[in-house]
């Protein structure tokens, strides 16, 4: 028999949920971003909100919400959100569009897993290919080569670090911080986590492979041969062809 006195008592579970739910679909991008963890913690219903997120979203550019909320359904010990994200989204939330043929699958998988360091490894090797044979072999880059990127593999580049980073990484927002210093680059370098002082920071012991890690920290490139090559790759047309869905990383 049913004690009167608990049915009267009100589904204090579900009214939570309703009310992330709520603030989930209202809220501001931080606050969507804040309230992702809390929908995981109320387990499959929560889950099912975020499943219902991406759903909707699905011909729109992904923003860093979708990455987040990608990534909580991608951690998750759920056969429903391992099915969905099978079903809606086998390869990850962004198109990995490319001019040259390049795959950027993998550099995909490893940011939505954040595994910065290996997708860091990885992002280089992509932009050697770009480049051609030449530059795979040799494991590094001219400015030349840079200025020749095509527009759209930058953007694709971009937009994964961008998204699965919550905002924090990609060549736009070192290019953002760079604009607002002036172009100094060494007011750039210690403000992005790459020197200390005189010190330039140590690879790859020093560098932080995680979302603590100072905005625009990541991905790397490497300053032994001068500022040639980051300043190509800053000052490219693919940050100013399509204005703000390259500054965004959409």
């Amino acid at each position: 028999m049913t004690d009167p006195t608990t049915a009267a008592l009100p589904d204090t579970s579900n009214n939570l949920l309703a009310d992330l739910r709520l603030k989930f679909k209202s809220g501001s991008e931080k606050a969507q971003l804040q309230i992702i963890p809390e929908l995981v913690s109320a387990g499959d219903e929560g889950l099912e909100v975020l499943m219902e997120f991406l759903a909707q979203g699905r011909s729109s550019p992904a923003s860093c919400v979708d990455g987040k909320a990608y990534q909580a359904l991608l951690s998750a010990s759920s056969k429903a959100a391992t099915e969905f994200l099978q079903t809606y989204f086998p390869k990850g939330i962004l198109p990995l569009h490319s001019e040259r043929s390049i795959d950027y699958t993998q550099i995909q998988q490893l940011l939505a897993a954040q595994d910065f360091q290996a997708a860091d490894r990885l992002t280089l090797q992509k932009l050697c290919e770009l480049a051609g044979a030449t530059a795979v072999k040799r494991k590094w880059l001219y400015f030349t080569e840079v200025e020749n990127f095509p527009i759209t593999d930058l953007q694709t580049i971009n937009s994964l670090w961008f998204v699965y980073s919550e905002g924090r990484f990609g060549f736009s927002v070192q290019r953002e911080i760079w604009l607002s210093l002036g172009k100094n680059w060494e007011k750039l370098w210690p403000k992005i986590g790459w020197k200390a002082g005189n010190n330039w920071t140590r690879y790859p012991n020093e560098f932080t492979w995680n979302l603590t890690a100072p905005r625009g920290h990541l991905p790397l490139s490497n300053q032994l041969r001068g500022v040639r090559v980051i300043s190509s790759l800053l000052s490219h047309p693919a940050w100013s062809s399509s204005s703000d869905g390259a500054k965004k990383g959409e």
